[in-house]
């Protein structure tokens, strides 16, 4: 089977796509990254990009008048590496719609909160401030919903006392690093597919949950 080609966006250091990219590149993942798109022009993202021979495109939103301008452009320079599948990795942009619809079924998004909990930001601190006993990451596809795509696959994590915003978001960024390759791969090898009746694993539902990722 032909690897798949992925288009990676980000906007920062870039940690999600270095998970992502190692294993492109050991081949656990059928895929190959044909570019990675960030809309900063500071961003770690594309030093680890062009480390890796990676072709790195910034397109920076504060060159475009409007949201819808700027999600335009990017359909076009993503369309032009005919991707099989686009990663939002720390791509810290709201998406307009149209672009939404354009890469349905294979528009990827990592979201640190066991969704549908805390969308949105500040999630570490939401879930600390509500007593939750657990938290944790999502790997989700994206729709018009912010963060309210059908979930793929969640990776928890207890919660302790001592817990705070900042430990917490360094255990959920671990987790991030598993699981985010981990979706990618079964996309690649063509396992994970949204249908109309919602995310299926090998033909299987994973339910509403998305399919519960155990840490080895």
């Amino acid at each position: 089977m032909a690897p798949k080609r992925i288009v990676v966006l980000i906007s920062g250091s870039g940690s999600n796509l270095q998970a992502i990219l190692d294993q492109t590149l050991d081949g656990s993942i059928n895929g190959q990254i044909a570019a990675v798109i960030c809309n900063r022009p500071d961003a770690f993202g594309l030093t680890r990009a062009q480390r890796a021979g990676v072709e790195a495109r910034l397109l920076d939103h504060k060159a475009f008048e409007s949201r819808e301008t700027f999600d335009q452009a990017m359909i076009e320079l993503i369309d032009s590496y005919s991707p099989d599948l686009v990663v939002l990795a720390g791509f810290m942009r709201i998406l307009t719609p149209e672009f939404v619809r354009h890469y349905q079924g294979r528009l990827f998004n990592i979201h640190p909160s066991l969704l549908p909990k805390y969308k949105g930001l500040h999630t570490h601190q939401r879930a600390l401030e509500a007593g939750d006993n657990e938290h944790g990451c999502t790997v989700h596809f994206v729709t018009e919903e912010l963060d309210g795509g059908p979930l793929v696959v969640q990776a928890r994590t207890d919660i302790s006392a001592e817990d705070t915003a900042n430990s917490l978001q360094q255990r959920v960024h671990a987790l991030e690093h598993l699981i985010y390759p981990l979706a990618v791969e079964w996309f690649c090898a063509d396992r994970l597919k949204l249908t109309a009746e919602g995310v299926l694993l090998d033909g299987e539902s994973v339910g509403a949950q998305g399919y519960p990722f155990t840490a080895p």
